[in-house]
């Protein structure tokens, strides 16, 4: 990440307001309180895995979904609810506005960002990819509505290999953006010509392959599960590559007892939900001197809390808004990417 956006990063974060820790007596008063506003407004919670778990937890037990910024897409667009609260960071909702744009979109708070998004304002972009007219133009989801117009494509990690693989065999070079790191990943998987954008997430980019080696050292039997928006010295040292969809199945699938997960801690609660009997560790992310020896937490996703969800639910003010245009534009690429990976469960099947 360059500086002027690791600067604006921290700035933000230091003027924001983490979620509140909330008595174990406030909790189920706020549960409570959500289930019956959720209910009465025709409404559901669409949550992250990176979230919090009393987040998620609540998401499962109202009908809601918990999942990947694919298949949040995906369930949003198909559920019949005419209110989405989108438990997540704000490209998230705008994804849900714009494949859903007669539906109200609503977020806990409009805080809650993505450095990745942060690292790709779309005047920039917009004028790399011109300089570019060769290039197809790909984009990660973790992008604003604006950056996803410009795009002929938008890919989360979960097909992003395939999509790649796909525009590769056509002979079609590509502009990659903004992880400089999964899209790294995925030129080497596919060797294709990939250019890259200069960005990365705050979160996968402090994983250092030297602490987990040292941790595997305590837990030599260790799987070790990492998401390729981590640095390339991690994902060589891993057992598994993937999304977060991705590195659950993997826990839960792998004889492993043990994992070492290089990604957000939030996924924790899946894991453990989908594999009870496995250990997960976290990732290293500090050194001996550090605060914390993983800090291996989005401190956007965090802002996701039950107090500000159930503050949502009653006044509305925290919508999303895309513009038509935006929309219209934004849409094309976003339902290439839903029949695309559509392709790929249908070939999976028939393979299966």
């Amino acid at each position: 990440m360059n500086t002027s956006v690791a600067d604006f990063v921290r700035d933000h974060l230091d003027g924001s307001h983490l979620q509140s820790h909330l008595t174990d007596a406030e909790q189920v008063e706020y549960r409570e309180q959500i289930k019956a506003l959720l209910k009465e407004q025709n409404a559901v919670l669409v949550a992250h895995y990176y979230t919090d778990p009393e987040i998620q937890a609540l998401a499962e037990a109202t009908g809601g979904c918990v999942s990947d910024s694919l298949e949040m897409a995906r369930f949003g667009k198909e559920h019949p609810a005419q209110t989405l609260i989108v438990a997540g960071v704000k490209f998230m909702g705008e994804t849900a506005k714009i494949l859903s744009p007669e539906k109200t979109v609503l977020m806990p708070t409009l805080e809650a960002t993505c450095s990745l998004d942060l690292g790709c304002p779309v005047d920039e972009f917009s004028a790399f990819c011109d300089q570019h007219p060769d290039r197809e133009v790909v984009v990660y989801a973790n992008t604003s509505a604006a950056v996803k117009a410009r795009a002929d494509w938008v890919v989360t990690s979960s097909i992003a290999l395939e999509l790649v693989e796909h525009l590769h065999s056509q002979g079609k070079k590509i502009i990659w953006a903004p992880d400089k790191y999964l899209g790294s990943y995925v030129q080497r998987e596919t060797g294709a010509d990939v250019l890259l954008w200069d960005s990365s997430c705050i979160v996968h980019e402090e994983f250092k392959a030297k602490g987990i080696e040292d941790l595997k050292k305590a837990y030599p039997d260790a799987a070790v599960l990492v998401h390729p928006e981590s640095p390339d010295s991690v994902v060589q040292i891993a057992d598994a590559v993937g999304s977060t969809s991705q590195l659950i199945n993997a826990a839960k699938n792998m004889a492993n007892d043990t994992f070492i997960v290089a990604t957000d801690r939030g996924i924790f609660y899946k894991m453990k939900q989908m594999a009870p009997e496995k250990r997960f560790l976290e990732a290293p992310t500090g050194g001996n001197g550090a605060t914390c020896r993983s800090c291996a937490h989005c401190p956007w996703m965090a802002m996701n809390a039950l107090d500000n969800l159930a503050q949502e639910l009653r006044v509305h003010q925290n919508e999303i808004h895309v513009t038509p245009e935006l929309i219209e534009k934004a849409m094309i690429p976003l339902n290439r990417m839903l029949a695309f990976s559509e392709q790929l469960k249908q070939m999976k099947k028939g393979a299966a």
